[in-house]
């Protein structure tokens, strides 16, 4: 018997092989210590059955993220968290990217306002992006995610998964859901920003949601 195939000889489901690939993979640790992005992830995956650890609860301290592409920074982030743990990692690097500021905030999204010397806040990073716009009429913006899922430290094939969330921004914050620039992240198609639709929303159509999907296609096809 093919060990693709049940004991009737049927091929498995693909909700099935995703089942049994996230089984075999046991705990993951999640290469992070957002308490939004673990919202988000935790809604995410639960589904899929995969057992989602924090770094901070098995004491990972933060990665390094020198570099200037989201996929290099996740990997970075996902090889560190597994090598602390001996478990597999999960990692995400996704940010901002404004089409009038050539990208940016970018991979800096976290910490633009510290780049011009201001304090790591929500608030702060908001500031500066409304102030950088307000000479350009084109408020054309995504949010990009990278993710990276690495069985081992040294996994040579580690599963990398892209999700972009078109929209743009605007001037006055809308919404209390949400964290990050959602307040300012209009969505035209549903006449709202980030952080005012309904959490469960922006968890089946955020730039994460639609990397993630891509993840578990991938887990799917190799199980």
């Amino acid at each position: 018997m093919n060990d693709r195939q049940s004991a009737d000889g049927a091929a498995p489901s693909a909700s099935e092989a995703v089942n049994g690939m996230t089984a075999s993979l046991g705990k993951v640790v999640l290469a992070s210590n957002n308490a939004g992005k673990l919202r988000e992830f935790a809604a995410l995956l639960d589904a899929a059955g995969i057992e989602l650890i924090p770094q901070g609860a098995l004491n990972v301290p933060e990665a390094e993220e020198p570099y200037p592409t989201f996929v290099e920074n996740a990997l970075t982030k996902a090889r560190h968290a597994a090598k602390i743990t001996g478990l597999p990692a999960l990692a995400d690097d996704s940010g901002l990217c404004v089409r009038a500021l050539r990208g940016a905030p970018g991979v800096y999204s976290a910490r633009y306002a510290q780049l011009a010397g201001g304090p790591k806040s929500d608030a702060a990073n908001n500031a500066r992006l409304i102030e950088q716009l307000q000479d350009h009429a084109d408020r054309r913006a995504y949010y990009f995610c990278v993710l990276a899922l690495v069985r081992h430290a040294e996994d040579p094939e580690p599963l990398i998964a892209e999700g972009r969330w078109p929209g743009e921004i605007i001037d006055v914050p809308r919404g209390a859901h949400g964290f990050g620039y959602d307040p300012y992240f209009f969505l035209p198609e549903l006449n709202a920003t980030a952080a005012e639709l309904d959490p469960a929303v922006k968890n089946a159509s955020s730039h994460r949601a639609i990397a993630l999907r891509k993840l578990l296609a991938r887990l799917t096809e190799e199980a």
